[in-house]
């Protein structure tokens, strides 16, 4: 009889494994896996979520006296950003936004409404210069462009735990082209990367993508013209890997991806 438990319960936990199992999307929209706040360097900076495999920083150009070189400075971090617990302002109801990026000007309608959350964390963002060269990191063609880790390591790690509660997703607008959303890596995990829908991804409706802006019709050309050369991200694909990003910011885009589309500054209008 005891032998007779002991197999029911077991056969009882592999059934219930896995109807936990959930099937993903091959694509999505996701911000990397944050690392435990206790996992950052005495630097401040987050740590790459692999080990890279060498430096790809640019290097100073050596002294001509036969000494040590003497490494670059860090990029200085913007003071206002470097405490996301008091940019907590009121969005108005309704804003627009202009980015303007090196593939032309992409402005942005707002609606609080939509995602309250969203709409207060993005305006916060935008007008405390957070948005100031920062790349289109993930563009997928047929799919959406993915922005919003900020190319100074230090502020990067500022906003990596600074997540915002989930916007309610039923009744909200659709992950339809044009429509922008937050990226998230979970439940609650919302920080500051966002994402335009290039085409229909109303799959994505329901799975915390809560849109809070649409891009103006007229300027979805510009959106279109995002460099999509390096498309997904490493390992999966050619693109870069949100980990090292983090830890060393626009000096590893630029010296392994040169191709990549950048938001050169963002404004409310």
């Amino acid at each position: 009889m005891r032998a007779f438990s002991t197999l029911s319960l077991a056969i009882a936990l592999l059934v219930f494994m896995a109807c936990g199992r959930q099937e993903q999307p091959r694509f999505h929209p996701r911000a990397a896996a944050q690392p435990p706040p206790s996992s950052t360097t005495s630097s401040g900076t987050a740590p790459s979520s692999a080990a890279p495999s060498g430096t790809v920083a640019a290097r100073p150009t050596p002294p001509p006296s036969s000494g040590p070189a003497v490494p670059a400075p860090a990029p200085l971090a913007d003071p206002r950003l470097m405490s996301p617990a008091a940019l907590t302002a009121r969005a108005p109801a309704t804003y627009t936004v202009a980015l303007d990026t090196t593939a032309g000007t992409i402005r942005l309608d707002v609606t609080r409404a939509w995602a309250p959350n969203g709409a207060d964390r993005f305006y916060n963002l935008v007008t405390n210069g957070f948005y100031t060269d920062v790349a289109f990191f993930r563009v997928i063609d047929g799919f959406m462009a993915q922005c919003g880790i900020h190319g100074t390591p230090a502020v990067a790690a500022a906003w990596a735990h600074a997540n915002i509660p989930d916007d309610p997703t039923e009744g909200a607008q659709h992950n339809t082209r044009g429509f922008v959303s937050f990226a998230t890596a979970g439940p609650g995990t919302r920080t500051t990367q966002f994402f335009i829908n290039l085409v229909d991804n109303s799959r994505l409706d329901g799975m915390g993508f809560t849109p809070f802006a649409r891009v103006r019709e007229a300027d979805m050309p510009h959106v279109d013209a995002l460099s999509h050369v390096y498309g997904e991200g490493a390992p999966a694909g050619r693109g870069p890997t949100q980990g090292r990003i983090q830890s060393e910011g626009n000096a590893y885009l630029r010296a392994s991806f040169p191709e990549l589309s950048y938001i050169r500054s963002a404004r409310v209008l």
